[in-house]
């Protein structure tokens, strides 16, 4: 069932900055943009675009050039916001850097996307300097947008009084924004996100996901993760929704700005949604402007879905993608509250959709009734990434010769068309012969009430044959033997499924978009 059985939307050939802002009525110009969650103030969208357009200005003064490659190394402020959307408009590239890198992970990125400036954060400054040292990028190029001695500041930069530059170039081939992404296999490389693949990945979710204009869209979910950049930051501008900014996730700060600033949307990845079905802190706030929990960067179990749509009365929701993709492919319509929330739903409009076997690469059968055997799924579509920059090869292993992205993710299919993520393909646990999937356990594991938090990997055992290990964080107060959650666990899946290793840890170690870090478990 390649197509999707959504239909088909309209994708314009303009840059991201026309597709942003070309449109802005004189209505829109007085209308809010962004809150900053913590101070509570507002810009609005005609603010926002002369930022934009400022910002662009002064970097052609100094000598920015089209295809000129910038770092962004910034929390999620309003700030991001303008500066990303004015390199844009200057016809440079943006590479998003990780807030959490080290000065050598930071220096890396810089090197490798070939980056001439980097802007930063007075907090970030001693990394991003050090970095930009080891990349060649002296210090007038090194912006700190809240000032710092020796360094262009924002407000420089705001104030400069240039022009925008006129600007040409082909969307479909002139590259927006590097993030850098491990992909299937190995270390991050920059992924080629052309400015057509923003564009369009804006478009494809327009009517899919459902949010209205002047809605309030929470955005915890970091701006310099993809998930962030375009589901949350573009598409909420071009709906000319309100952005309400976090630079980093705290449950209390979450709550207090959901509450406070009475956010209609959650944009959150799964460990949020633990927090929101489970912790005792959710009952002091009002949470009741939310409308939808949209979960996304790794799978929601039905059940916790189930959990946090009954405690906030809500609809929740979650969709699918990956960084190659721009990154989303899949998601359950706002309009479809019917489709079991365990599932990742339709293929996006104008985006075809595959599960096939990994060891024939056939189709699997679809059968009538039910779901698919597992494959690896793989997707097709405007979204699809230009390619891995400098490596052809990697990016021949992932975009085959008919154009098909191969996401290194099990999935199944139904009649229907509705996809189910079942795992990572290189996560799967191979327990005598068996495949088992760490997600599957999981969200076995956190329907028990004691358990505030799993994980689950593949561990060898003292034959060194490889068995499920589970890491488990209890809930306060709660006492728990590993042999009760083994029991719990065994008494629900098939007798290969059975974890056979508990450990207790305080907390499960997870990326900033929410995905566990998998690698540092098994090095326990």
């Amino acid at each position: 069932m390649p197509a999707s059985l959504l239909p088909d939307v309209h994708i314009p050939a303009v840059s991201v900055y026309e597709s942003v802002f070309g449109g802005l009525s004189d209505e829109d110009l007085g209308s809010v943009a962004i809150i900053d969650g913590g101070s509570g103030a507002e810009t609005t969208f005609g603010e926002l675009r002369a930022h934009v357009d400022a910002i662009a200005g002064a970097l052609a003064a100094r000598g920015v050039v089209l295809g000129d490659v910038i770092g962004l190394l910034c929390p999620n402020i309003p700030a991001f916001a303008s500066v990303f959307h004015g390199i844009l408009r200057a016809g440079a590239t943006v590479t998003t850097i990780n807030s959490l890198y080290t000065a050598e992970e930071i220096g890396a990125q810089l090197k490798d996307s070939g980056a001439a400036w980097i802007f930063t954060v007075s907090p970030l400054l001693a990394g991003a300097a050090a970095a930009a040292t080891a990349a060649g990028i002296p210090a007038e190029r090194v912006v700190v947008l809240d000032g710092a001695e020796g360094h262009p500041s924002l407000r420089d930069l705001l104030t400069a009084g240039e022009p925008a530059p006129e600007i040409s170039f082909d969307p479909a081939t002139q590259i927006a924004v590097l993030p850098y992404s491990s992909g299937t296999t190995g270390r991050p490389k920059g992924v080629m996100l052309t400015h057509t693949n923003l564009v369009a990945n804006v478009a494809q979710g327009i009517g899919a996901i459902g949010v209205e204009k002047g809605e309030r869209v929470l955005a915890v979910l970091p701006f310099f993760h993809i998930y962030g950049l375009t589901v949350l930051l573009n598409y909420a501008l071009t709906l000319r929704a309100v952005l309400v900014t976090m630079p980093r996730f705290d449950l209390v700060e979450f709550l207090r700005i959901t509450s406070e600033h009475r956010c209609n949307w959650l944009f959150i990845a799964p460990p949020i949604a633990v927090a929101l079905a489970k912790h005792p802190v959710v009952n002091a706030y009002d949470l009741s402007s939310v409308k939808v929990v949209f979960s996304g960067a790794a799978p929601l179990n039905g059940a916790l879905a189930e959990a946090v749509a009954t405690r906030l009365g809500c609809i929740v929701a979650q969709g699918y993608g990956m960084t190659e993709a721009s990154p989303a492919t899949h998601v359950i319509p706002l309009a479809r509250p019917d489709i079991d929330r365990s599932s990742v739903g339709f293929a996006l409009p104008n985006t075809e959709s595959r599960v096939i076997d990994p060891e024939t690469g056939l189709d699997v059968v679809v059968p009538d009734a039910g779901q698919s055997e597992p494959g690896e799924l793989l997707v097709r579509g405007p979204q699809v990434m230009a390619g891995y920059l400098g490596r052809p090869d990697e990016t021949a292993a992932t975009i085959d010769a008919d154009g098909w992205l191969h996401t290194g993710d099990l999935a199944t299919l139904d009649a229907e068309g509705i996809y189910r993520i079942v795992d990572r393909l290189k996560e799967l646990i191979k327990y005598k012969g068996y495949q088992v999937a760490p997600a599957v356990l999981e969200a076995i594991l956190l329907q028990h009430s004691g358990i505030a938090d799993a994980a689950v990997v593949g561990a060898d055992d003292e034959d060194g044959q490889e068995i499920p290990k589970a890491f488990v964080v209890l809930q306060p107060g709660v006492e728990l033997g590993a042999d009760e959650v083994i029991a719990f666990v065994a008494g629900r899946v098939a007798p290969h499924e059975k974890v056979r290793v508990v450990e207790f840890i305080d907390v499960i170690p997870k990326s900033t978009a929410g995905k566990i870090l998998r690698r540092e478990l098994r090095g326990r």
